[in-house]
């Protein structure tokens, strides 16, 4: 491609395979000293920033190894053998170094095993030649990593290093452009390359002046610095000729930043059978979810549960089923709900396609079969010719119908929400009590952490492959007296592990000022209850019997001010006006 020749990409791969060594090497000298205490707390850090700088092109080469080393310090479930590990990587050993909670044999098993992934990642880095394709989309998913996960504590829970690591990132970024495609730039677009330059210098200025954790004005540094910092990469990459994107990630590689209504690329979600569904595909598919004549009873239809009038939920505790009685769990909403990686409260479908099918299936909801087409459905004469320009023909299956169901949902997307416009910096509305409940949702309140910005649901940045699910105690009643005995995903496999009991997918948190009640059995019927719930440290800080809850067992320590600013962000994220243009 154009200015491709030009470009000697050995200094910026040689700079990766530095950082990634230094790593190691510093890694070496904590087997050397205690387990606790400042100078390993120190070389820690050191450790930490040098896996910062190579970690664009390592876990980009490596995504399983990188996430492994650098992922929530929680235990593994193999997926073919079940196993439990414990966990490991570089939040476990923070929390053996900053807690003292391990034993020595243990501490050093860690810094073994991370090791060993470290140097997985140096020899990928070292034999894997970097080219433009791999530059951009690494560091595409850097900058979405400092916004997501380095300011919100994601990377550095206990130590909560993430801000000054965003800097390291920063200066990261800064010097691989420097080594690598500046000049092209400086040639083309000097103006462009100076804001780019100054840009990232008045980011890192930012951070280094605002650098505790609670207080750090994550709003104004996303709206005000990152968001500039990502509009001129964008135009950076556009401007230097080098590689026109693709198709096939999460990201739309041309939106200005990652609040766009479409900064993703919702394709990369769809399983490839049902991928770039045509118009007429949709429109089917619109009309079949609110056909009841998909049921076996005639009585229920996908907006049976997923009302639009509702914000695509239902307001009820358990909708009721084909016999006249409450499902087992609370309706989840629509809206967005292509960007995930699993459905159903309990994650036990992988893909849209697979949870319609087992609504099709369950006899408890619409009961038919999905090798059996509907044919009741014909009286309507109007599918005839909308299945014709759709699929052809009719099947003799509802393949198809589930298809076209997945494709119009597929569509229901929404993200011009008053914080969506404010933060892209198109109105400048939200309240300092809005401003304080993005910021507390970012930090001290641990939101982030498991809804992550900007789509505030599980799917896990930058590479959207995977799905959180949590264990966070959710009660029987609101009273808050019982464990509520609904294990969720624990009952997923035939060898039931304690590790899974009570996990449940994180949901969007999107429209949630509609979508009362909440939690999957509705405990809650206000949002006031649930950031209480949260607040008091969950099941574990209610005094439940949970060893393997995800969340903090300390009270979060939010005053009754900060609650109601949390709650204030929430409803900025009410965006039901969903954007069915196709």
């Amino acid at each position: 491609m154009q200015g491709e020749k030009s470009i000697d990409w050995a200094p910026a791969q040689e700079y990766y395979l530095k950082h990634i060594s230094n790593a190691i090497f510093r890694l070496e000298e904590l087997e050397k000293l205690p387990m606790t205490g400042p100078k390993t707390e120190k070389v820690f850090a050191s450790v930490r920033q040098s896996f910062k700088k190579a970690e664009p092109y390592a876990s980009y080469l490596n995504p399983e190894t990188g996430h492994r080393a650098n992922g929530p310090a929680l235990p593994i479930v193999t997926d073919d053998t079940q196993k439990v590990l414990r966990p490991i990587g570089l939040q476990k050993l923070e929390e053996s170094i900053y807690k003292g909670n391990e034993s020595k044999t243990r501490y050093l098993e860690e810094l073994s095993i991370l090791k060993g992934l470290l140097t997985n990642l140096r020899n990928n880095v070292a034999e894997r030649a970097l080219d433009p394709q791999r530059f951009f989309i690494a560091t595409h998913q850097q900058l979405i990593r400092i916004i997501s996960v380095s300011i919100s504590g994601f990377d550095t829970p206990v130590s909560q290093l993430g801000l000054q690591e965003s800097i390291v990132s920063l200066n990261g970024l800064k010097e691989v452009y420097e080594i690598s495609i500046q000049h092209i730039i400086r040639d083309k677009n000097p103006a462009l390359d100076s804001s780019f330059i100054e840009n990232i210098a008045k980011a890192v200025h930012f951070v280094q002046e605002n650098l505790n954790f609670e207080t750090f004005d994550r709003y104004i540094f996303i709206r005000d610095h990152m968001n500039p910092i990502t509009r001129d990469w964008v135009a950076i990459r556009k401007e230097s000729g080098l590689w026109e994107g693709v198709k096939n990630k999460p990201f739309n590689f041309d939106a200005p930043t990652f609040f766009e209504e479409d900064s993703f690329n919702k394709e990369f979600f769809i399983p490839p059978v049902n991928r770039n569904a045509s118009k007429a595909q949709i429109e089917l598919g619109k009309k079949l979810f609110f056909d009841s004549n998909l049921s076996e009873n005639k009585k229920m239809a996908c907006a049976t549960c997923h009302d639009p009038n509702k914000a695509w939920a239902d307001g009820m505790v358990a909708n009721v089923g084909k016999n006249g009685k409450p499902l087992q769990r609370n309706t989840p909403a629509l809206i967005n709900a292509v960007f995930q990686q699993r459905f159903f409260w309990d994650g036990r479908a992988p893909n849209l396609l697979d949870q319609i099918t087992s609504v099709f299936t369950n006899d408890d909801e619409f009961d038919t079969t999905v090798h059996q087409f509907s044919a009741d459905i014909l009286s309507d004469t109007t599918y005839l010719s909308l299945f014709e320009e759709a699929y052809g023909g009719i099947s003799k299956r509802n393949t198809e119908v589930i298809r076209a169901i997945s494709s119009y949902i597929s569509t229901l997307n929404g993200f011009n929400s008053k914080f969506d416009r404010n933060i892209r910096g198109e109105e400048d509305t939200f309240t300092e009590e809005e401003k304080l409940g993005f910021n507390l949702y970012m930090g001290k309140a641990l939101c982030a952490t498991c809804h992550f910005i900007p789509l505030t649901n599980g799917t896990v940045p930058p590479f959207f492959m995977e799905h959180e699910k949590e264990v966070i105690g959710v009660p029987e009643t609101a009273e808050n007296k019982e464990l509520d005995d609904d294990y969720g995903f624990y009952w997923r496999h035939d060898e039931q592990l304690e590790v899974h009991r009570g996990m449940f997918k994180t949901p969007t948190v999107r429209n949630t000022a509609l979508t009362a009640p909440y939690m999957h059995n509705g405990v809650y019927k206000t949002l006031e209850e649930v950031i209480a719930f949260y607040n008091l440290g969950g099941g574990g800080g209610l005094g439940f019997d949970l060893p393997y809850q995800t969340l903090p067992f300390d009270n979060l320590k939010l005053t009754k001010t900060e609650e109601n600013a949390l709650i204030a962000f929430v409803k900025t994220l009410t965006d039901t006006e969903v954007n069915e243009n196709y």
